[in-house]
């Protein structure tokens, strides 16, 4: 006598309370409600037309100068102008927006007061050096 066949993984399976559900068998995944249903339906429309208008366009006999693929217009734009709302601050960021920001700063303060440490020893020695000639009229106290 046969005996039924033993029962397959899927029923056996029974989740644990210590590990979360796996995303291929959590309910959420991939039973969805008939909104989500339809926003991936129009989301699906809405690329098969910009395909259809992109292979229109391609297989054209008499076709135009540029060709624009508009689902690669829209990647183009949301990479590089629409960056802020998936913007995640990261270490790598963090420190290259303070670069960015105090570097030029740093640099300048730097600049000025090299230039102005050299103008206070120029000054009072009053020398004919023409970097000094400037500051002192062009007298010198060694000449006189």
């Amino acid at each position: 006598m046969a005996s039924a066949p033993a029962p397959s993984a899927a029923r056996l399976y029974r989740p644990n309370r210590f590990v979360s559900l796996p995303a291929e068998l959590d309910p959420d995944t991939y039973d969805t409600s008939p909104e989500k249903r339809r926003a991936e339906a129009e989301r699906l429309a809405i690329r098969s037309q910009l395909k259809r208008q992109y292979l229109l366009q391609l297989n054209n006999p008499s076709p135009p100068a540029v060709i624009e693929d508009p689902a690669l217009i829209r990647w183009a734009y949301a990479k590089s102008q629409n960056v802020y709302p998936t913007f995640r601050p990261t270490p790598k960021t963090s420190f290259l927006g303070a670069a960015y920001a105090l570097g030029p700063l740093l640099f300048w303060i730097a600049v000025l007061k090299a230039h102005r440490h050299k103008e206070s020893d120029c000054y009072p020695q009053c020398t004919l050096d023409p970097q000094c000639s400037v500051y002192c009229n062009g007298t010198s106290e060694k000449g006189l």
